[in-house]
């Protein structure tokens, strides 16, 4: 007599359980990728805001020290929302440079001038110009706010209108709003601080 209790699967059966295993690895491979995305945004992330934190630090230094141009120029030449000129001894060679930061696209750029010849002049020509901060996602908002000595340090939207008459600026305020991919995070890391132009106490 024939055994008809024989177990085993149909073609049909095959082909369902083939299906259910690839949609699985599927989604495991996409839980994976995603996971490993954000793992890397967040890590290019904390690498942008650090180089954005080494960046400010930067900028403080070299403020705080703007003194006179070798041509008697004053301290500050242009203190505007986004561009901000000054002169200050930033490789310590006894010597002023002029010094201009400035946004350019989403990039916090600084360009150097040395002085040269006699009577001494700062040619635009020979600026150099290196990136202090990437991902900046500042847009129209303001990198700098001025204020004069007058500020008493408790309302920070008390700060001089721009572009600020440069004989007047002795606090500034920096403000840089960090962000690699808006669409990823859409609110951005903001760095602050104040610095004081040492040098300019005495001339307000």
């Amino acid at each position: 007599m024939l055994n008809r209790n024989k177990t085993g699967y149909t073609l049909l059966e095959i082909i369902f359980a083939i299906s259910i295993f690839t949609l699985a690895i599927t989604m495991v491979s996409a839980y994976i990728v995603t996971g490993y995305k954000t793992s890397r945004f967040a890590e290019e992330q904390n690498e942008s805001i650090e180089h954005a934190r080494k960046g400010i630090e930067t900028m403080i230094e070299e403020i705080r020290e703007a003194s006179p141009a070798e041509n008697g120029d004053f301290a500050i030449a242009e203190a505007d929302e986004q561009n901000f000129v000054f002169y200050s001894d930033i490789d310590v060679d006894q010597q002023t440079e002029k010094v201009r930061y400035f946004l350019e696209g989403s990039d916090l750029k600084k360009g150097v001038t040395q002085p040269t010849g006699f009577p001494v002049t700062y040619p635009t020509e020979n600026e150099v110009i290196t990136i202090l901060s990437m991902y900046v996602r500042n847009d129209t908002d303001p990198i700098f706010y001025f204020y004069d000595a007058t500020w008493a340090g408790t309302d920070t939207n008390d700060y001089l209108t721009t572009p600020a008459s440069p004989n007047q600026v002795n606090i500034i305020r920096l403000n840089l709003e960090i962000n690699i991919n808006p669409a990823i995070a859409p609110n951005p890391f903001i760095l602050e601080s104040y610095v004081n132009v040492r040098n300019l106490k005495e001339n307000l």
